[in-house]
């Protein structure tokens, strides 16, 4: 049996799947998309460990917003964003110190 397991990624983005759970998506242009599917869209990443970055939905990160979203980003772990439903991925990547080109 394997002892590890490779992987590209360079970094990871955590995203709290009970505050997610509860909004019931609130992104993209609909408002129904979830903010890690959004997130991932935006990067141009997949699923999966072959990815420069992993978005991953975690369980409960103990803050819990009301009506938003907690996200960790492993590259500043000292700061936690508390993301609004209706905000574009832009504007979250930016946040993030992600902003794309």
């Amino acid at each position: 049996m394997k002892d590890h397991l490779r992987s590209d990624w360079t970094g990871a983005i955590l995203v709290c799947g009970k505050c997610s759970r509860k909004l019931g998506g609130g992104f993209g242009d609909d408002g129904r998309t979830s903010l890690t599917k959004l997130l991932r869209r935006a990067l141009g990443l997949g699923k999966g460990r072959r990815n420069p970055l992993g978005v991953v939905e975690t369980k409960c990160l103990d803050v819990c917003p009301k009506r938003a979203v907690v996200i960790v980003d492993t590259a500043r772990p000292g700061r936690w964003e508390i993301v609004a439903p209706g905000l574009s991925a832009s504007e979250i990547l930016t946040r993030l110190g992600r902003a794309q080109p």
